[in-house]
This record gives structure tokens, C-alpha cells and sequence, in this order.
């Protein structure tokens, strides 16, 4: 592993800094701000300032780094693209709405795409015109994501789809959707699924914004009733949308855990605040957080270091997201245990204007499920990594239709 930055990854900083200072404030220290929002006018203004930043970027060449330069991006290293996101993320700009598009489909598109697809859509989604989702889940396929049974049936050059997808970040404002569709029943579960670029527009879909215990709903169902999508916007070949899903998925498990966000610095500020620092209980668990983001961080310089290389992300990401997850659960509780009683009060009446119980306690759920939980990230550790046998089952060569009750 390489940890030491060498003078052009230093210059590289540098140059990053001197952007984002003609942008934006650093944010200020102690200064944390609940980021869910629960108004809908709140939310439409949110999501236009992501989209004004990320054309920012776009037009300053800091949009899509790693990405090939024929495709607007700058082909630089994952090295340097986590050097430009610590930086950014010292600073108060609208970083978010575009993990999906440029964090997940933007890869598989370049992965699996026509050079037409790469044509329509790369360019767009640099510039913060595209807000994807990513409908995966459904009621009856959650972590057995292979079991989903949303239907699609070639009609000519159109696929006709009907089904049902659950717990679907941003729907409600997303221009396009990545959709996993059932094309054979025939096949076994993993062999009869098609990926799917649709148009959120399309007559047919309808989505419905779940409420959360928070007050806000950035998840949402959505139910599709013959939706009507070219043929041409098939990503990867039909049938075999599975191994284009596992490149959306390896995408979003090393975004999760990279962990651009709060540090554990900022624990041990409300641990200072709440009095709690001379308790040798709560001394021992501050240090066990520490240890965690440590481990985070040092996994994070191989991921970089490999990438660097040219070496593809594989099972590591899912090592990676495990610890980050394991870390958000005890963070979780711990935050909640240095306010004491202080850590019931929601909102304003709260520490922070609430933060700890909105962004912290609460919020731990969107990236410990998301990207899969941490049982199927287990999974996959187990089997790709340790050579440890599968669990036994019929339903990888039953045919789909078999299965089906």
C-alpha cells in the first residue's frame, strides 16, 4: 500500500483546493447540519443546487474523474478522485442527489454500453441534467435481489413492464431510472434478468413517497403498469442484466465505503461538549471508534492503491463496506449514549438542531442496507474470498418459473 502522497498527488491537492475556495466556504468547525429534508420547497431547492454544482464542475473539468476523457472525463486515478472528495467534502457546497448517476450507472454505462448509449447519456449525467435511481429492491427481493419479479415482455422494439420496486432513493425527483426486469421465466433466477435505462417520465409509472420516522421520505415505492421502454435503452445483453447489476453494485458498496463524510473528530467534539471525556467507559468506546474509522481509512489506501494500478474493485469493497457498517452501528448507539437523556429530543430542542438522532442514529440504515446488507456482503466474503462452500440450495438451477408462488 502507498501512503504517502507523492508531489504530483500533493499538487494534485493543491489544485483541488484552489477550486473549491473559489466556490465555496469551508464549512465551519463544529457547524453540522441536518441534510434530509422533510419540506418538500426545501428539497426542490436542494436538489437545484446539486444540480448547479455538479455543472460546475462539469464546466471547470472536475466532474467524473476517473472517467475516460473521451467521455468527458479526465482519466485520471481512483487516487486522485478520493484526494478531490476529501477536499470537497471540507467544504459547505451541495454534494449530493448524483451518487447514483455518476457514482453507479455513469460506470456500468461505460462497462456495458453501446457507444451509443455512452454518447446519450454520459455527457448529460457529468452535467448534473440527470438525476438517476436505482430500482432494484422490491417487496419480495430485498437481499435476495435475484428474486425479483417485476416482469418485461418484448412487444417489437419496446419491452412492456409491470411490476413493483420498494425503498427507492430519489425517485420522487429523479429525470432516469436503472431498472432490473424479469424477461425469461424459464431460466433460473440470476439467468432471466435484463437491466434497463428508463425514462422516470414514461406514462405508467407511479411514485409514492414512503414517510419515515424522521418526517422526511427520500425512499419511495414505485409501481410500474405497462411502461413501454425501447429495446435500445437494454443495457448490457438481454438475459444477462445480472453481471451488469454486479457492476452497479461493486460501484455503490465502494462509494459507501469511502466514507467521505463526518470523521471521528467530530464525536469527540459532542463527547467534549456532553462532559462525558473523563468517563473511562465512554474514553474506552471513543477509542474503539477511533479504531474503526482507522481501519476505514487505511483499507480505503489499498482500495486506492489497487485502483491506481489499474486492478478492478472486487470482494475487498464488500470487506470495506462490512466495516463501515459495523462502525455506523456502534457510532450509532455510542452518539446516543454521550448525550444521555439530551439524545430522546428531536429537532430544534436537540443537540445540534438534531442531528445526531436525524444523520447518525437513524440515518446509519441507508448505507448499512443499501448496496446490500451485511449479511450478503458476509456472503460474498465468505465464498470469494475465504473459498468457504455455499449454503445449500435448488433455486440457482431451478427455473424461474418453478419458484414462483
Amino acid at each position: 500500500m502507498n501512503f504517502d502522497e507523492t508531489p504530483e498527488e500533493a499538487a494534485f491537492r493543491e489544485e483541488c483546493r484552489a477550486f473549491l475556495a473559489q466556490h465555496g466556504e469551508q464549512k465551519e468547525p463544529g457547524r453540522l447540519r441536518v441534510t434530509m429534508s422533510t419540506m418538500a420547497e426545501d428539497e426542490e431547492a436542494h436538489v437545484k443546487a446539486c444540480r448547479d454544482w455538479q455543472r460546475t464542475k462539469a464546466e471547470n473539468g472536475w466532474a467524473g474523474l476517473t472517467w475516460p476523457e473521451a467521455y468527458g472525463g479526465r482519466g485520471l486515478t481512483g487516487l486522485m478522485q478520493g484526494i478531490f472528495l476529501e477536499e470537497e467534502a471540507r467544504y459547505d457546497l451541495p454534494v449530493g442527489m448524483f451518487a447514483q448517476a455518476i457514482g453507479m450507472v455513469g460506470p456500468t454505462i461505460i462497462t456495458h454500453g453501446t457507444e451509443e448509449q455512452k454518447q446519450e447519456f454520459l455527457a448529460p449525467i457529468l452535467r448534473g441534467e440527470q438525476v438517476w435511481c436505482q430500482l432494484f429492491s422490491e417487496p419480495n427481493a430485498g437481499s435476495d435481489l435475484a428474486s425479483l419479479a417485476c416482469r418485461a415482455v418484448r412487444d417489437g422494439d419496446e419491452y412492456v413492464v409491470n411490476g413493483q420496486k420498494v425503498w427507492t432513493s430519489s425517485a420522487h425527483v429523479s429525470d432516469w431510472g436503472m431498472l432490473l426486469v424479469r424477461t425469461d421465466l424459464d431460466a433460473p433466477k440470476h439467468k432471466g434478468i435484463t437491466y434497463l435505462l428508463v425514462d422516470m417520465r414514461t406514462p405508467g409509472i407511479e411514485v409514492r413517497p414512503l414517510r419515515q420516522a424522521t418526517g422526511g421520505a427520500e425512499f419511495n415505492e414505485v409501481f410500474l403498469t405497462d411502461v413501454r421502454v425501447p429495446v435500445a435503452n437494454t443495457l448490457g445483453p438481454e438475459n444477462g442484466g445480472w453481471g451488469v447489476a454486479m457492476t452497479t453494485l461493486t460501484s455503490e458498496r465502494a462509494d459507501i465505503g469511502s466514507g467521505h463524510g463526518m470523521g471521528w473528530d467530530t464525536v469527540l467534539d459532542l463527547a467534549r461538549r456532553c462532559g462525558v471525556t473523563d468517563d473511562p467507559v465512554m474514553r474506552q468506546k471513543l477509542v474503539e471508534l477511533f479504531t474503526s474509522y482507522e481501519i476505514s481509512r487505511f483499507m480505503g489506501y489499498r482500495i486506492r492503491t489497487a485502483a491506481s494500478q489499474g486492478v478492478a474493485p472486487g470482494p475487498e469493497v464488500s470487506v470495506m463496506k462490512i466495516a463501515v457498517s459495523d462502525r455506523l452501528a456502534f457510532q450509532g448507539d455510542l452518539v446516543e449514549s454521550i448525550q444521555g437523556a439530551s439524545g430522546m429530543l428531536w429537532g430544534e430542542d436537540a443537540n445540534d438542531d438534531g442531528y445526531w438522532q436525524s444523520m447518525v442514529f437513524t440515518g446509519q440504515w441507508m448505507a448499512r442496507i443499501g448496496g446490500g446488507t451485511e449479511d450478503v456482503q458476509r456472503n460474498i466474503v465468505g465464498e470469494r474470498v475465504l473459498g468457504l462452500p455455499r449454503e445449500p440450495s435448488n433455486d440457482r438451477t431451478t427455473p424461474f418459473r418453478d419458484l414462483l408462488k
